[in-house]
C-alpha cells in the first residue's frame, strides 16, 4: 500500500515572556500510515531535535478555536495584527508556548485532510480487513 507524508517547514515563535520570544526552526509532518497523528519536530540548540506527536483532530480544532487538555492545548489568536496558533506543550522536562502562523499552519493541515479526508482514517490502517479476515475464520 502507497503511503503519502505531508511535510512543511516553518519558523515558529518561542514565547518566553510577553514581550520576548525567539525563532524556532520547526518541521511539520504527517503520514498516512498514522493518520490520526501530526508530527513535530522542532530544531533547537541542541544536537537532537525535540519531537512531539498529538492528534491531527486537535491542531484542526485549534486553528479555529481553544482547544486540548493536559499536555498539549491549542488555541488562535492575534500577534502583531497577524493570525496565529498558539500551541501549550507540557511534558515532566517542561513547558512550552509556541506561536505558529495560522496561514501556513491551515495550508498544511488542508494537505493532510485531502490525503486522508476527515472520517477515513481507519481505513488507512488496514483495521476493517483484518477484523473481516479475523470473523472469516
Amino acid at each position: 500500500m502507497h503511503h503519502t507524508v505531508v511535510e512543511r517547514e516553518l519558523e515558529l515563535r518561542l514565547i518566553l515572556s510577553p514581550e520576548r520570544s525567539v525563532p524556532v526552526p520547526a518541521r511539520l509532518g504527517y503520514r498516512s500510515d498514522d493518520p490520526y497523528a501530526v508530527h513535530i519536530a522542532f530544531h533547537i540548540s541542541s544536537e537532537h531535535p525535540v519531537h512531539w506527536t498529538f492528534a491531527r483532530d486537535l491542531l484542526v480544532e485549534g486553528v479555529f478555536r481553544p482547544c486540548g487538555h493536559g499536555d498539549v492545548r491549542v488555541w488562535p489568536t492575534k500577534a502583531d495584527g497577524r493570525s496565529v496558533v498558539l500551541m501549550a506543550l507540557s511534558s515532566p522536562d517542561g513547558d512550552a508556548l509556541l506561536e505558529a502562523p495560522t496561514p501556513q499552519v491551515s495550508a498544511w493541515l488542508e494537505r493532510t485532510l485531502r490525503a486522508v479526508p476527515p472520517g477515513t482514517e481507519g481505513g488507512q490502517l488496514g483495521i476493517d480487513d483484518a477484523l473481516d479476515q479475523l470473523l472469516a475464520r
